[in-house]
């Protein structure tokens, strides 16, 4: 599929067949995911991939899937047959930007005028969501209001930091409720050329 076709069919899905999806078409998605830019190349990006049918179930709790499914939606978070946990090692960075080529000219790491890890992590993010389009699944992403618990719940460490859960599957007919209908702002509203 050219990427033009995997731009026009990238959406947020939120309906699954419970179909399993196969590991080495996993590992492809994840694969892809990791090729995302770093800066100074600091790869602090890490990923938890999980299939496991109840760890899903107990992630879609964490996530407070039962009062999403209260106001009319269909389950889709337990559903979805692959969870990745996307989080970021911000230290990697700190690392990285101490190093003898990254130094400042005083010996001092650069002040950071935005946190890039974010940055770098929301490129990986949209890797994989483009990288299931381009097997033919769906994706879509949410966060959580407290990732203590989710953190418990995968053993992960207390220096990452989750910030997504990407779910990918095959997409199930789903109806058009909520944000889907709002449609895309204007190119004019969105892009200026030159000067703002």
């Amino acid at each position: 599929m050219d990427f033009a076709e995997v731009l026009r069919r990238r959406k947020a899905v939120r309906n699954y067949l419970p179909d399993a999806i196969p590991p080495e078409t996993v590992e492809r998605i994840v694969g892809r995911g990791r090729r995302a830019p770093s800066g100074g190349f600091s790869q602090g990006v890490r990923m938890v991939v999980v299939t496991d049918e109840a760890t899903r179930r107990r992630v879609a709790e964490l996530a407070e899937e039962p009062e999403y499914v209260a106001h009319g939606f269909a389950p889709w978070i337990s559903t979805a047959p692959v969870h990745v946990v996307l989080c970021v090692r911000e230290y990697d960075y700190h690392d990285r930007y101490r190093e003898p080529d990254k130094l400042q000219e005083d010996g001092t790491e650069i002040d950071w005028p935005i946190p890039y890890w974010w940055v770098d992590a929301g490129a990986a993010m949209m890797l994989l969501l483009l990288a299931a389009v381009d097997e033919g699944l769906g994706a879509g992403m949410f966060g959580v209001l407290d990732w203590q618990p989710l953190k418990a719940l995968l053993g992960i460490p207390a220096d990452i930091a989750p910030l997504a859960v990407v779910t990918i599957g095959k997409p199930a007919p789903e109806e058009r409720k909520g944000s889907a209908r709002r449609g895309w702002r204007p190119i004019d509203d969105v892009v200026h050329w030159e000067r703002w």
